[in-house]
């Protein structure tokens, strides 16, 4: 084992996957010998040369078409899109066209491709780098979405994404990338798209998040810990498929569930959620399913201020478990 930051997963998750697969290839914007901007990519550029690291220019409709064709025709691509922010010109390939590649063509051709999104506020990135936007891609038969919130499930998740044969839409949130760090076993290893994993083992409450703020649950875990109150806190780890089972299995248990989420309320994954249990465990429940979510506005705010107020943290989420604990 060796500890690593999320960031530090990611890249030795590509340099395996190049090592191992001469299919493989990486592709973005200053992904080459800057390395990224968010360093992800650093040093593959001397390891892998310019054709398996390929720069771009700065056109990401150009990026999914050219991943999409890329994969259709035996290739592994693994394109970076440098913001979450800057996905929308890439829509139509990514929906419109790669999710359809299987369905379309009865399974004659598949569309192994990954996206690396990185995604989410915190990080002073304002109106137009601190997007949430996994919820649009969660809606779309087609594709895998997959949002790891540790460095071990950075690393596992994006070896089986890479080598899954469906597109893949990888979500990286960036205020994770330094700052959390855990144990990563050395060498090979996959985690299973589609798999929730319980962090936290519970009886009281069931609490469901992924990315950054799945971290703020469990410190505010802690916190009800010691005035009597155990949450079970499940890290969803794939938004599609989602793993409704474990999601379930703990809800029965519990009789309280509560969804956590950095994106809006409204039309967010939390609705999701909500609505499987409603249809699947509402006698098991013992209170309404409650969700904390970031506010209803266009986007994320400059001031620092406002980011905080915007962002979930330990202590309204500690907030909001005592209200449905008590309920």
């Amino acid at each position: 084992m060796a500890e690593m930051t999320v960031i530090e997963a990611v890249r030795e998750a590509l340099r395996e996957e190049m090592e191992r697969d001469p299919v493989v290839f990486t592709m973005g914007e200053d992904i080459g010998a800057r390395g990224g901007v968010f360093l992800a990519t650093e040093g593959l550029l001397d390891q892998f040369g310019p054709e398996r690291v390929i720069d771009t220019p700065l056109a990401e409709a150009a990026i999914g078409g050219i991943a999409l064709g890329a994969a259709v025709n035996g290739m592994r691509p693994v394109a970076e899109i440098e913001f979450g922010d800057f996905i929308w010109p890439a829509v139509n390939q990514i929906i419109g066209e790669a999710a359809r590649v299987r369905y379309g063509t009865q399974g004659r051709r598949t569309a192994p491709l990954v996206l690396r999104v990185p995604y989410g506020g915190g990080v002073r990135g304002g109106l137009f780098h601190s997007q949430s936007i996994e919820v649009a891609f969660s809606h779309q038969p087609g594709l895998k979405v997959v949002a790891p919130a540790t460095p071990y499930d950075a690393k596992g998740l994006l070896k089986s994404a890479i080598r899954d044969d469906d597109p893949v839409i990888f979500f990286e949130h960036k205020r994770t990338y330094r700052l959390v760090k855990g144990d990563v076993p050395e060498g090979d290893y996959t985690i299973p798209i589609g798999k929730a994993d319980v962090k936290r083992t519970g009886t009281d409450l069931t609490v469901v998040s992924y990315g950054l703020v799945l971290h703020y649950c469990l410190e505010a875990a802690e916190t009800l810990m010691a005035e009597g109150i155990d949450v079970e806190v499940i890290d969803l780890r794939t938004l599609r498929p989602l793993d409704t089972d474990t999601v379930l299995e703990s809800v029965r248990k519990t009789s309280k569930a509560m969804i956590v989420h950095e994106d809006t309320k409204a039309g967010g994954i939390g609705g999701e959620i909500a609505a499987v249990i409603a249809e699947e465990a509402f006698e098991d429940l013992d209170a309404p399913v409650k969700r904390v979510a970031g506010p209803e506005v266009p986007a994320m705010p400059f001031s620092p201020l406002l980011e905080a107020e915007f962002m979930p943290s330990a202590e309204k989420i500690a907030a909001a478990m005592r209200e449905l604990a008590a309920y």
